[in-house]
C-alpha cells in the first residue's frame, strides 16, 4: 500500500470529503482505505495503482478549484 496525504483545510463538521474521494477512486477502479485525521486525511491505495490514484486526485483538485471560482 502507498499513502497519499490530502492537504485540504476543511472544517471538522464538513461532510462528504472522504466519501467523494473514495467514490472517485472507486469509479476509476482503484480500491482505497481512507483515514480521516485531525490535520490531514490519508488515502491508502495499492502500490501499483498509486500513480494513477495521485493523478486522479490532482485532476479532482483542479476541477474542485475551478468549480469554487464560479461561486
Amino acid at each position: 500500500m502507498r499513502q497519499i496525504t490530502l492537504n485540504v483545510n476543511s472544517a471538522l463538521d464538513d461532510v462528504g470529503l472522504t466519501a467523494g474521494v473514495a467514490a472517485s477512486l472507486a469509479e476509476a477502479g482503484i480500491p482505497c482505505n481512507m483515514v480521516a485525521a485531525y490535520h490531514h486525511d490519508h488515502v491508502f491505495v495499492p502500490s501499483g495503482l498509486a500513480d494513477r490514484a495521485l493523478n486522479l486526485l490532482v485532476a479532482l483538485q483542479g476541477a474542485s478549484a475551478l468549480a469554487m471560482r464560479k461561486y
